[in-house]
C-alpha cells in the first residue's frame, strides 16, 4: 500500500507536557496551535512518517504569569525560537504497539527522542471521511534543550522537575 496523506485534525487532538514542581505535584500544559504532515501506510506503519510544527507562544497552564515565564529567555524563548518541530526519522514496530522515533527541535537544539505510540485504528466519519487515531508519550530531559532555568529549594530538591512528559492524542482525516 501506497503512503496516503492524512491532515491532522486539531479540534480532536491534544499536544500536552507535564513536569513536576516543587519535587512531588505535576504541572500539565498544552499547545494550542500546531500542525503539520502525516503520511501513513495504514497495511504497513513502519513506513509512515510524520512532521510537526508547534506554535511555542500558544503554550497553555492555565496560568498566566507561569505562562509568560515559560515563554520568556528563562525556559522557551518564543521572541528567538517560536516554533517547536518534530521529524520523524522511522517507526518501529514493538508487538502491538509502536516507537515513533524522530527529532524533536526545542529553543534551536534538536535532539533525537522515542514516543511509544499506540496506533487506535481508523473510523468512517458521518461526512464520509476516513479518520485515524493515536496516542503517543514520551519523556525529556528539559535541561537536552537548553531549558535550565531553576531555584533550589530550601529543603532540597528544585523548584521545576528536570523530566517532561509529552502526551499527543491524535485524530487525523484522510487528505
Amino acid at each position: 500500500m501506497a503512503l496516503e496523506k492524512f491532515d491532522f485534525d486539531v479540534s480532536h487532538s491534544n499536544v500536552s507536557f507535564t513536569a513536576r514542581h516543587l519535587m512531588f505535584t505535576k504541572v500539565r500544559g498544552e499547545f494550542g496551535l500546531w500542525g503539520g504532515q502525516l503520511e501513513l501506510d495504514l497495511a504497513d506503519l513502519t513506513k509512515s512518517t510524520v512532521s510537526a510544527e508547534i506554535d511555542a507562544k500558544s503554550l497553555d497552564t492555565h496560568d498566566e504569569k507561569r505562562d509568560a515565564h515559560l515563554r520568556s529567555a528563562d525556559f522557551f524563548d518564543v521572541e528567538n525560537h517560536p516554533k517547536l518541530l518534530f521529524v520523524s526519522k522511522r517507526v518501529e514496530k514493538k508487538g502491538d504497539r509502536y516507537v515513533l522515533v524522530g527529532d524533536l527541535t526545542i529553543r534551536g537544539t534538536t535532539r533525537e527522542v522515542s514516543l511509544d505510540t499506540e496506533f487506535h485504528g481508523t473510523q468512517k466519519d458521518p461526512w464520509g471521511g476516513e479518520r485515524v487515531g493515536f496516542t503517543a508519550t514520551g519523556k525529556i530531559q528539559r535541561t537536552e534543550f537548553a531549558l535550565n532555568w531553576n531555584v533550589a529549594l530550601e529543603a532540597g530538591g528544585v523548584l521545576v522537575g528536570e523530566t517532561v512528559e509529552i502526551t499527543l492524542e491524535i485524530q487525523a482525516k484522510k487528505a
